[in-house]
């Protein structure tokens, strides 16, 4: 039904039947924004909420999400409100709010930022692990740049040596 509800657009629209295939797609397919019932078959909507959430810390980045569900208590008993960083929708819903509740959710994935800072604090992961080789390359690179200041230094001090030399 959501799907029908959906602007025309150049856009591919990915269906799961439950959490376990949901996060499947999200992970293969790095949607530019996630739909989500809280009430899922296999591996529940709250389920994979929090993989969104460790997903978003170890990639550094958040994906819009706009979680659904006609029952607003249950959500609000695991995440208190205010929603800072996806958008709430309460089934049943029209067309129009399902439109401003996307608009929504990207504005605020737009400030969102990862926890406890960098990437580098995400969990131990596939993903963390790639971070952290890219730490570790742009450590060898900036140590690679302090050697050729330390030698353009050098340099400097034995040209300014030369120059006093020669105006004595």
């Amino acid at each position: 039904m959501v799907k029908e509800m959906l602007p025309a657009g150049n856009f591919e629209v990915l269906e799961a039947r439950d959490g376990e295939q949901g996060l499947k797609l999200i992970r293969s397919e790095n949607p530019n924004l996630i739909m989500l019932d809280f009430l899922l078959p296999k591996v529940s909507g709250w389920e994979v909420f929090q993989q969104l959430d460790k997903m978003s810390n170890t990639q550094g980045k958040m994906t819009p999400l706009v979680l659904m569900s006609g029952r607003k208590e249950e959500v609000t008993e695991k995440i208190s409100e205010p929603f800072e960083f996806f958008e709430f929708i309460e089934k049943p819903f029209e067309k129009k709010s399902l439109i401003e509740a996307i608009k929504t959710s990207m504005a605020k994935a737009k400030k969102w930022k990862p926890k406890g800072g960098a990437a580098k604090a995400a969990p131990a992961g596939a993903a963390a692990v790639g971070g952290l080789k890219e730490i570790q390359a742009i450590e060898q690179k900036m140590a690679k740049m302090q050697a050729e200041i330390d030698a353009l230094k050098k340099q400097n001090a034995q040209i300014l040596n030369f120059i006093k030399q020669k105006l004595k």
